[in-house]
């Protein structure tokens, strides 16, 4: 673990508190949280020290490693290098699709109007921002994604305003998400708090290590129970109340996660021997 991570005796205690639980399922967004955000998204990849740490946990006694995304499912297999012979765990698309090496793909049925409606939404969405330099939309199996990282900062809250007024007219009942230059929307409703209750259930986990770096994995960090560890990577940002996050623990960026990742992976590898 990095060492700025370790000199604090209460991380320390945590993470020796979730390496001792009988059977653990480390869940993790990607996107920021394993692999730094990029303009072009499809470019993302694990940074090394994270891969490794990964690579360590998957070889580790009664240990379960699952990605948890905002990502469609074919979109977060690429980038995460991921393959049918693969023992990580999968949750696109917030939690809405799941992949076991067991079972494969679990998705739910799309119906002919849903799919008919998104793809109008969609294409709707395309023509509103077609003319602002920087924006874009990205498909998703379950709806689609407004990026505006590229695009001036003057304009981009009116891109946000243009399709939010579309979909709050047309699809009321779409869920709405935020994150880092994204605004996601979505007829279903599953979060990444459904998705780490369904792959608790499916790995019979005794503990959970969850972490994420964005507004969207803060329903699975509240989710989280006693015998969990909830992680947040990168500066949350301050309420009245203290930092705005529902993690235990937080950890300043990608490298230092890593780190926490790799302490664990040490640890539960050790306690077998």
């Amino acid at each position: 673990m990095s060492e700025v991570v370790l000199s604090d005796a209460r991380v320390r205690g945590e993470v020796q508190r979730i390496a001792t639980t009988e059977r653990l399922l480390v869940a993790v967004d990607f996107d920021g949280t394993l692999a730094p955000l990029v303009d072009e998204p499809m470019t993302a990849r694990m940074v090394p020290a994270a891969r490794v740490a990964i690579a360590s946990l998957v070889a580790a006694p009664d240990t379960v490693v699952a990605l948890v995304s905002g990502r469609s499912m074919p979109d977060l297999r690429i980038i995460a290098e991921h393959g049918d012979n693969s023992a990580i765990l999968l949750a696109g698309s917030h939690g809405a699709e799941v992949w076991t090496p067991e079972r494969g793909l679990i998705e739910p049925a799309d119906t002919a109007d849903e799919v008919a409606v998104r793809d109008r939404l969609r294409r709707h969405a395309e023509r509103l921002v077609e003319d602002v330099a920087g924006a874009w939309i990205e498909p998703k199996t379950f709806g689609f994604g407004l990026h505006t990282r590229l695009t001036d900062p003057a304009v981009e809250p009116a891109a946000q305003d243009a399709v939010d007024a579309l979909v709050r007219a047309e699809a009321p009942h779409w869920r709405r998400r935020t994150g880092h230059h994204i605004v996601e929307y979505a007829f279903r409703h599953e979060g990444k708090d459904s998705a780490v209750a369904q792959l608790r259930e499916i790995t019979g986990a005794t503990g959970v290590l969850f972490a994420g770096d964005d507004v969207t994995d803060e329903d699975a960090l509240r989710s989280l129970g006693d015998a969990d560890l909830g992680v947040r990577v990168g500066d949350p940002g301050t309420g009245a109340d203290g930092p705005s996050t529902a993690a235990t623990v937080i950890v300043p960026d990608i490298a230092a996660f890593a780190g926490l990742l790799a302490a664990v992976a040490h640890q539960r590898a050790t306690a077998r021997e």
